[in-house]
């Protein structure tokens, strides 16, 4: 495995592989990012990943500055999956300047997670956007269990005519159904006992709906009360369509659940499909 933090060196290699698969993470890998890796590495032997904290998709009082940083471990988790390339630069290298170029995104950026985090997607997008110029791939990994990003980057590609093939990645789960993230560690024993609720109560929607009930609002909103009720304070909880992230409507059936909820100072978010 060869580590890169500059671009022209990674260019230069790059150019002799052919087809490659990206995995973009912000490292502090865990079981959720390995799988990806592990999907990569299915489609082609040359997958790059990368590890950088972007700045860009942090608010001023989010959690930039003590958002876990484990580059040696993360590499350690890559080299055991053989993973060829890691592109690990530091801000100097993807931010030479002040970055002024950000791409305007669709109206969809500025709901769920972007009605909560204004800003958030144009800073993934804008990164997302910079790494497979930098890179090329053939192929690109991402998770569903950020459903948003995913389909947000699923557009920008094909909206901007990127010769990149999208895939998704099933979200990777904790034995009582927690959805795997990094900001995990930041719960304490007792919250990390309360967290699986979230995926409790959207696998509680789920069976109301498969069991015919059709008052999307009413779901939403007891399931709010439910998790509050619980001592969460509830950022949303949204049946919306899958082909569009527009809220869903009677007699839809390509739906997904989203949520997003605090534990305290944790930020959790997850989703499931119908």
């Amino acid at each position: 495995m060869k580590i890169f933090n500059d671009i022209n060196s990674l260019r230069k290699i790059l150019s002799r592989k052919q087809p490659i698969a990206f995995v973009p993470t912000m490292g502090n890998l865990h079981a959720g990012h390995l799988a990806l890796i592990k999907q990569a590495k299915q489609l082609t032997d040359n997958v790059v990943a990368s590890i950088f904290v972007n700045r860009l998709q942090f608010l001023p009082h989010e959690d930039f500055n003590r958002y876990p940083r484990t580059l040696d471990d993360d590499c350690r988790l890559l080299s055991e999956l053989n993973v060829n390339i890691v592109f690990a630069p530091n801000e100097e290298i993807l931010f030479p300047t002040k970055q002024e170029f950000l791409l305007a995104l669709p109206s969809v950026a500025d709901t769920l997670e972007g009605e909560f985090r204004p800003g958030f997607f144009r800073g993934v997008a804008t990164i997302v956007l910079k790494l497979f110029n930098i890179i090329q791939p053939d192929i690109a990994v991402f998770g569903k269990k950020d459903y948003q990003q995913l389909y947000i980057v699923q557009e920008m590609v094909r909206q901007l005519n990127l010769p990149v093939e999208i895939i998704a990645g099933e979200t990777i789960r904790a034995h009582d159904g927690l959805a795997l993230s990094s900001r995990n560690q930041y719960l304490n024993a007792a919250q990390r006992s309360e967290a699986c609720q979230l995926y409790q109560i959207l696998l509680q929607i789920k069976r109301e709906i498969i069991s015919g009930h059709q008052d999307f609002l009413s779901l939403q909103e007891n399931a709010t009360q439910h998790l509050t009720g619980r001592g969460w304070k509830v950022d949303y909880i949204r049946i919306q369509k899958r082909s569009s992230l527009m809220p869903a409507q009677t007699g839809d059936d390509d739906l997904v659940i989203l949520a997003a909820a605090w534990l305290d100072k944790t930020r959790l978010i997850d989703n499931l499909e119908l």
